[in-house]
């Protein structure tokens, strides 16, 4: 099971009355292995779903979470290389990373059948959980959770706001900066006052975004979209096919698209402009090899911010679509957001060997990365997000 399958194992367990632990990372530090929001899920009868480090921790978290699932106290622990037993739990990456370990049921989540609802519908929700809580910004202070705030949870979904954090002031200044991760799709640590003061300390809170996934938008139903069409899905995009020749564009042909359309892709790429469909997580990958499709396409393309804009060609190809993009209007700087002729370097030839260049090259434009073998390179692995 992936680990993105693990909120739908959670809502499952749940739906069923069971409770189980959930470990989310909440926060990471230098070349942690996993971003917040990771999560693993350990259920009574010892099943696991899901992963927090890629395999450094999960040893030690599994009886942590055990223990959590017995005693209901949630628990927020940390581990890094400057730890004693970093070693001994395996965490020897480089990186350091906060997980916060919870009990999970229908009595201490009842919001969570509303959070699976807005998922499925394709609507942005978050859900905000208090990670740490001490009192340390009253007078007279002691460093404990004097009004049972750790493990509360407002959750955010559409225009409703529900359940609490304890405190009117800190649900009103928690939901609005959350919303704002929201808008981001972003997961990421809130800290305020016990009563939520914004430069108080004493309160740290986790937001779980839950955003609808990015899109990969593949122009061309040739053999190689097929390839760049299964891998984008398996990096976690929403992938559609378009092509004006219903010949070629048939959902047989491509079975690893959410959807195959038959429709001129500057025509579609247009409307979907239009109706909001298109951000700027959406990557398109034209792969047309005909200029009266791929150039008016790669001209609007270029022209709204987009995360990657690629295009498949020879150097001879590439040399005469600059030149048509040119004279279509597309700026220099417009020009030089092209990836083209598409993908990385890495030598492959079959349309999969293509489609795994053209992945590498994606990832490393979202993380900024060079391309280059890690051997050859000193410092973080894993680049900042």
């Amino acid at each position: 099971m992936r680990v993105r399958d693990a909120f739908d194992e959670l809502h499952r367990r749940w739906r069923a009355g069971e409770a189980v632990a959930l470990a989310t990372v909440v926060a990471t530090w230098r070349s942690a292995p996993q971003p917040p929001g990771a999560t693993m899920l350990v259920t009574a009868d010892g099943t696991v779903t899901g992963s927090v480090s890629g395999g450094c921790v999960e040893a030690d978290l599994y009886e942590r979470a055990r223990a959590v699932l017995g005693s209901g106290v949630p628990e927020l622990v940390r581990y890094g290389v400057s730890d004693d037993d970093a070693v001994n739990v395996g965490l020897t990456c480089g990186g350091v990373l906060e997980v916060f370990v919870e009990r999970i049921g229908p009595a201490g989540f009842p919001q969570l059948d509303t959070v699976a609802a807005a998922r499925r519908a394709g609507t942005p929700s978050a859900v905000v959980t208090c990670v740490a809580a001490d009192a340390g910004d009253q007078p007279g202070a002691v460093p404990v959770d004097p009004g049972g705030r750790l493990g509360r949870r407002l959750v955010l979904t559409g225009d409703r706001v529900l359940g609490s954090l304890g405190s009117e002031r800190l649900d009103a200044a928690a939901a609005a900066d959350a919303l704002g991760l929201l808008v981001a799709g972003r997961s990421g640590t809130l800290r305020y006052g016990y009563d939520g003061q914004r430069r108080g300390s004493g309160v740290s809170l986790f937001v779980a975004s839950y955003t609808t996934p990015p899109r990969m938008i593949v122009f061309g139903a040739i053999d190689f979209a097929a390839a760049v069409a299964h891998i984008g899905s398996f990096l976690g995009y929403r992938v559609t096919v378009c092509d004006a020749r219903p010949v070629f564009a048939t959902a047989r042909r491509f079975p690893g698209a959410d959807e195959v359309v038959v429709d001129w892709p500057h025509r579609y790429l247009q409307g979907q402009l239009d109706a909001g469909r298109v951000d700027g997580r959406t990557v398109v990958c034209v792969l047309t090899h005909d200029p009266k499709f791929d150039v008016p396409v790669l001209a609007l393309a270029l022209r709204h911010p987009m995360a990657y804009v690629g295009a498949m060609g020879s150097r001879r190809t590439h040399d005469e679509r600059r030149k048509r993009l040119r004279e279509a209007g597309v700026t220099p700087e417009q020009l030089a957001r092209l990836a083209s002729p598409i993908g990385l370097d890495l030598g492959g030839r079959t349309p999969e060997e293509t489609a795994v260049s053209v992945a590498a090259q994606i990832v490393a434009d979202r993380w900024r990365g060079s391309g280059r073998p890690l051997a050859e390179l000193a410092g973080p692995i894993h680049h900042p997000g």
